[in-house]
């Protein structure tokens, strides 16, 4: 019983050292003006990619953190299939990029914030339900933290918005 206490343990250790380095891409996110998602890729222990939400910078709608980093880990490794993987991601992913979750057979996923809008892992609609390939998927790793993250994010958007609708009313 100990013993399973302890890989408990480490297993959590683990997720919470790879959830920092999407924060580090999240936070990246923000500073490019972009919704701070951030996305990283390991396998067996290493890291394989990493990648940050980029739909404004890129003008392109697939510029999502965990659609980046799956195309970079594809690249890294040769091939499509990512069993034995794990995506740790800031954010739950959206119904795009949890089927290219799926469809690269990526085996677990952790995320940090639920997304009520659009969370594809169980809090709008769980693709884990579809006869596909089904990753293990464990949520809330982080969460307050990836969730300040997207709050801030979307606050000062808010206030520019309204800085911005004030000065042109100014004129």
């Amino acid at each position: 019983m100990k013993k399973e206490k302890r890989i408990s343990a480490e297993a959590a250790d683990e997720d919470i050292k790879w959830m920092e380095l999407a924060i580090r891409e999240a936070e990246k996110a923000m500073a490019e003006g972009e919704v701070p998602v951030g996305c990283v890729i390991v396998k067996d222990g290493e890291l394989i990619a990493a990648a940050h939400n980029r739909r404004e910078s890129d003008r392109r709608a697939t510029a999502h953190a965990e659609h980046d980093a799956i195309e970079l880990a594809c690249e890294k490794l040769g091939g499509w299939r990512l069993s034995g993987a794990c995506v740790y991601v800031t954010l739950e992913p959206c119904p795009m990029c949890a089927g290219a979750i799926i469809n690269a057979q990526v085996s677990r996923v952790v995320y940090g914030a639920k997304d009520s809008s659009a969370g594809a892992f169980g809090s709008v609609v769980d693709l884990r339900n579809y006869p596909l390939y089904k990753p293990e998927v464990k949520g809330g790793v982080m969460a307050e933290r990836c969730s300040a993250l997207l709050s801030d994010f979307f606050s000062r958007l808010r206030l520019m918005r309204g800085k911005n609708r004030y000065n042109k009313n100014k004129s």
